[in-house]
């Protein structure tokens, strides 16, 4: 059935199968130490840019996080191949994070590393199906939809009287809509699908944001 909604593609060669997660391993642990980095620097030593746009809480919340692994799961040659690279990159992410963290600031919040930890193991569950959301047909539309919505969900109150809980989250909401885009009828079901899914998160997750 999944095979008619995407099929995969198998031309890679070796070498691309085999470097390619190397390389989003890195980028991964890249971003994870510069998260570290701007997580321990002052708000007031940063560009007023980064200040305007609270860049070091940003990276401490969910969205940008879904966003970059919706886009590595979608853009894979194959489901299983969404499902390491999600994996990989989350483990290079929240591993180099960490361990910055408790030999360089010698901090380890265990509770916080848990949950992360937790989440890297789970993410090629979820990134298998993501890759899906780029396919045709209407299973395509309503996981574009629960991306969307996730994000959605970090990014508008619905339960709280409808206004903006974050402004660089709409950045990536409107990123997520540029990747995810779909033909007018389609996109007004995952519209739908997307506001769904957000309230559900938020009733059922109210600190999520």
């Amino acid at each position: 059935m999944l095979e008619k909604v995407r099929t995969a593609d198998m031309s890679a060669r070796k070498t691309y199968r085999f470097l390619w997660p190397i390389v989003i391993f890195l980028c991964g642990a890249a971003l994870g130490l510069i998260s570290k980095i701007l997580d321990g620097t002052a708000a007031n030593e940063l560009p007023a840019i980064l200040q305007r746009l609270d860049i070091t809480n940003f990276l401490g919340r969910f969205a940008v996080w879904i966003f970059l692994a919706a886009c590595i799961a979608a853009y894979s040659r194959t489901p299983k191949r969404a499902a390491l690279n999600v994996f990989v990159f989350f483990l290079g992410m929240v591993g180099c994070y960490y361990l910055y963290s408790a030999l360089a600031a010698g901090f380890f919040p265990r509770t916080y590393a848990a949950i992360w930890f937790g989440i890297t193991v789970i993410s090629p569950l979820p990134a298998f199906f993501c890759w899906y959301a780029k396919g045709r047909g209407w299973p395509a539309v309503i996981l574009s939809g629960l991306i969307v919505g996730a994000i959605l969900s970090q990014t508008v109150l619905l339960l709280q009287g409808i206004r903006i809980a974050h402004v660089p989250e709409l950045i990536v909401l409107a990123l997520a809509l540029i990747v995810f885009r779909r033909k007018p009828k389609e996109f007004a079901v995952m519209t739908a699908a997307a506001l769904l899914t957000a309230v559900a998160v938020q009733a059922l997750l109210p600190v999520w944001g």
